[in-house]
């Protein structure tokens, strides 16, 4: 099992090597022929795809295992990327963002269910939060690879290039994903092939009726819903401070150094802040606050100062969160749950984006304040205990049993 481990590491990196992701917008409107009105109705369209295939996807992981799934959505990614290059058409570009969302939606869940399964199966199930932190660290090199590669592609080769190149990575990763092994502690939960109808009613059922994975599930969508807007703000804060846009992509990598940073220190990290509870309010602040420093100041230090505060305390939250709850979710209904745990955090990014893009439009600054001080009132208004953040004193109850009553 522990091959496992390096081997779901690579695929992230692999499948998260979004060469396109440095050229996109002009991919879109130059090569494309799209308005920046449409991007945008593009951009939604993904999200809505990820909000409805989120949890039937996780759901497959549980039926079919999570090694085809992960083979599957790298396959898929690959199909849409050369579905995108097929044509510039915007009818094309809404099947092949419907295909990005399937193949996300098919990792999504899947790889850290299986590297917890992997661990658990070594008798290590303590380490998955430094484990799935290094995932995330590797699926940052993998978004910084491309991303610094990916401008000098699309000179070289033309503005489509960065996306055709994407083939070659997904279809690694969907190579890699199929000398995978299902863990023998899955089998052992799970002795015959459940109905994937049950699964789904299951899962769903589990998820809502455990009080602390939904409590987490909660606080981690709702802080993630106000940090994500620093995605799509830090290049309008760039441009207000002055920066050339050919720097954009050089704060952007730092930003994700910050995350790997951040991810391979955080056992190092509780150690000082005494618990990981204190960790995580510690960033939420740390967060808030860089967000209120964004708000207040056009000076170009600051504010790449700030941007790359703002990435390395938020994003680093969702594999930290995960892999806690995966502490409360048997592995038979593993995927399924964590599908419902990024279904409702995709929903607090689909409620929010639009009202952070409408705000922006009035006030870039007042838009960084509102975010900052709504993070720091979530921060304050916490009800995560450390006891919700260890290992339960009994394993998590399968089917036909009671799930832990929680708080």
């Amino acid at each position: 099992m522990r091959s496992n481990l390096w081997k779901l590491q690579v695929i992230r990196l692999l499948f998260w090597m979004h060469f396109f992701a440095a050229v996109l917008v002009p991919f879109y409107t130059q090569w494309g022929g799209l308005s920046l009105a449409q991007v945008l109705y593009l951009n939604a369209w993904f999200f809505l795809c990820n909000f409805l295939f989120e949890v039937p996807t996780g759901t497959v992981a549980d039926y079919l295992g999570r090694k085809v799934s992960l083979a599957l959505g790298s396959a898929v990614g690959l199909g849409a990327a050369l579905l995108y290059v097929s044509r510039p058409s915007f009818g094309v570009f809404m099947a092949a963002e419907a295909l990005f969302a399937i193949a996300y939606t098919l990792h999504s869940g899947a790889d850290e269910a299986l590297a917890y399964d992997s661990l658990k199966a070594e008798g290590q199930a303590d380490r998955a939060a430094q484990v799935l932190g290094r995932m995330e660290s590797f699926k940052l090199g993998g978004i910084i690879t491309a991303t610094l590669a990916g401008g000098f592609i699309a000179s070289a080769f033309g503005m489509s290039a960065p996306m055709a190149a994407y083939a070659i990575p997904a279809a690694l990763a969907f190579l890699l994903s199929l000398t995978l092994q299902e863990p023998a502690v899955q089998a052992r939960e799970a002795p015959g092939r459940v109905p994937y109808t049950r699964i789904l009613a299951e899962g769903g059922r589990y998820f809502l009726g455990h009080k602390v994975v939904l409590l987490l599930a909660v606080e981690l969508a709702l802080t993630n819903a106000l940090a994500w807007g620093i995605i799509w703000l830090f290049q309008p804060l760039l441009e207000r401070a002055g920066m050339p846009l050919r720097f954009f992509g050089i704060v952007h990598a730092l930003s994700c150094l910050g995350q790997i940073v951040f991810l391979g220190n955080t056992a190092r990290f509780e150690r000082w802040s005494g618990s990981m509870r204190r960790l995580l309010l510690a960033a939420s602040v740390l967060t808030g606050l860089s967000f209120l420093l964004l708000s207040a100041t056009q000076w170009l230090p600051l504010v790449i100062l700030g941007i790359v505060l703002g990435f390395t305390f938020s994003l680093p939250r969702i594999p930290l969160f995960s892999a806690y709850i995966n502490h409360h979710v048997p592995s038979e209904r593993r995927a399924t749950v964590l599908s419902f745990v990024s279904m409702v955090r995709t929903l607090g990014i689909v409620v929010m984006n639009p009202l952070i893009g409408l705000l922006a439009e009035w006030s870039l600054s007042w838009t960084l304040a509102s975010l900052g001080g709504g993070i720091l009132v979530l921060a304050a208004g916490s009800r995560i205990e450390e006891r919700h953040l260890s290992l339960p004193t009994e394993p998590p109850t399968g089917p036909g049993g009671r799930s832990a009553p929680g708080p």
